[in-house]
């Protein structure tokens, strides 16, 4: 065969790999990789705090008597509807009468007491006050006496007088002294006796207010007997029957009787966790689905957020922190802007739910804690996470294999440099835009820089997404 033939079906055969590498390399650059796609949307986006709760009243008491006894009538079944002061329930009041008799007789025994030693101390007070004038008498017949007897000792020693009047007027000296003395003593045992007096009657008083207060307390043991509601409402739960025996919480815990809820007012009970409880604030709408009622969502307003957080283990046994946040579910037609809380302690007309929950449904709850009218939004698959340090290596590691000398991989550091990123489809191509994210729902999430709107968006593979696709990649959009 001659050269020229040979180098002829050498160029046949040349430009036979090269028609084929371009046909492959060609219709892989047509079609490129198959993604999904997304718009980049220019809409208000609201961010909220989802969690599950059980619905109960915002009102509820539960009864408890305060003395112990046999219950003797019930006068509610559970489902009524009761005012504030109703009779509830009685429980037999015998014993606690009889005990309010005998307190009462008590009391009147010691009354008695304090005026038996009021009249004593009056009685030795008199005596006293006579005691006195006798003694204001005998220290005068002892000054007359001993001026008699002064005189007589002067007339003696003048030599006019004799020693038998001077005797004579110094015995009498000597009786009226000795009379004033017996006085004197009389009275210090006057003055014993009256303190002693004195005495029975601050313990005959003391026993009247003793007396005084154990009437007083059997009187409301008494009046305790009788139960009545302390509010109006429904009974939503009776725990006693005629005929039963029930325990005061004066001595122990108490048998619960029956419980009274203002079903008009009704709330459900979240539990958030401390990373999302920092979004909330008093007075943010929500809005409460309740398993029983799927096709009618509620509006609520968050009335209550807790200072104390729960701390219970996890599904997988690890501590979890969460804090009860209460959700006031608002009549149909009204806002939580119109809704006065109950913290504020303002007269308000109770609400009435668009349906019949009851106190024990679960529910479902979306806070809505923050909303931007405006925001460029994308679906939340569509932001993935790539190092940009590694996509520096990456470069210039190609770079360098190419031959560029100048294309150091070892200049860049080697910890990561993590960054938010979108893939944004231009001309058939993948495009790795740097982003800043803003808040989120369920679905979407904002762009708060890097994107303008309008922009077609990678959304999946989310394989792809994560790890494989480069920017300059030929993509294909399903």
């Amino acid at each position: 065969m001659s050269p020229t033939k040979k180098l002829l079906i050498a160029l046949g055969v040349a430009v036979v790999l090269l028609v084929v590498v371009a046909v492959v390399v060609g219709g892989g650059g047509e079609d490129g990789v198959e993604v999904e796609t997304a718009e980049a949307r220019v809409r208000p986006i609201t961010q909220a705090v989802t969690a599950s709760g059980v619905v109960a009243a915002e009102s509820e008491v539960s009864i408890s008597p305060d003395v112990s006894g046999e219950v003797i009538f019930v006068g509610v079944k559970e489902g009524d509807a009761v005012e504030r002061g109703q009779l509830l329930l009685r429980i037999r009041p015998d014993t606690y009468a009889s005990q309010r008799q005998q307190a009462l007789a008590g009391v009147r025994a010691s009354q008695t007491d304090v005026e038996a030693a009021r009249a004593d101390a009056a009685q030795v007070a008199a005596e006293r006050g006579q005691l006195q004038a006798d003694i204001a008498q005998a220290t005068a017949e002892r000054d007359r006496a001993q001026r008699t007897m002064d005189r007589q000792q002067s007339l003696l020693d003048q030599g006019l007088g004799s020693e038998v009047e001077l005797e004579n007027a110094r015995g009498a000296f000597e009786q009226a002294r000795a009379a004033e003395q017996a006085a004197k003593a009389r009275l210090a045992t006057l003055d014993t006796r009256i303190a002693s007096a004195q005495a029975r009657i601050r313990g005959a008083e003391a026993r009247v207010s003793s007396a005084q207060a154990s009437a007083q307390q059997a009187g409301q043991q008494l009046a305790q007997t009788a139960i009545y509601a302390p509010m109006s409402g429904t009974v939503t739960y009776l725990n006693v029957e005629a005929g039963e025996r029930v325990v005061g919480t004066a001595t122990m815990a108490g048998t619960e009787l029956l419980r009274i809820a203002q079903l008009n007012d009704m709330t459900i009970e979240i539990e958030v966790s401390e990373t999302d409880v920092a979004n909330l604030a008093l007075g943010d709408s929500a809005r409460v689905e309740v398993d029983a009622f799927p096709d009618d969502p509620l509006v609520g307003v968050v009335s209550e957020i807790a200072t104390s957080a729960r701390t219970a283990p996890n599904a997988s046994g690890q501590a979890s922190t969460n804090f009860p946040v209460t959700i006031a579910i608002l009549a149909s037609g009204e806002t939580p802007e119109g809704v006065t809380l109950a913290a504020s302690g303002e007269e308000r007309t109770p609400r009435a739910p668009s349906v019949r929950v009851r106190p024990g449904m679960n529910g479902t709850v979306d806070v809505f804690t923050r909303t931007v009218p405006n925001a460029v939004v994308v679906p939340i698959q569509a932001v993935t996470v790539r190092d940009l340090n590694a996509i520096r290596r990456d470069s210039l590691e190609t770079a360098n294999a190419k031959g560029d000398e100048t294309a150091d991989p070892d200049a860049v550091p080697e910890e990561e440099d993590l960054r938010r990123v979108v893939f944004v489809v231009v001309d058939g191509k993948a495009e790795m835009r740097l982003v800043e994210t803003g808040i989120a729902d369920d679905t979407h999430i904002e762009i708060t820089s890097g994107l303008a709107g309008g922009e077609t968006v990678v959304t999946g593979p989310f394989k792809l997404l994560r790890t494989t696709l480069d920017s300059g990649d030929a993509v294909k959009e399903e």
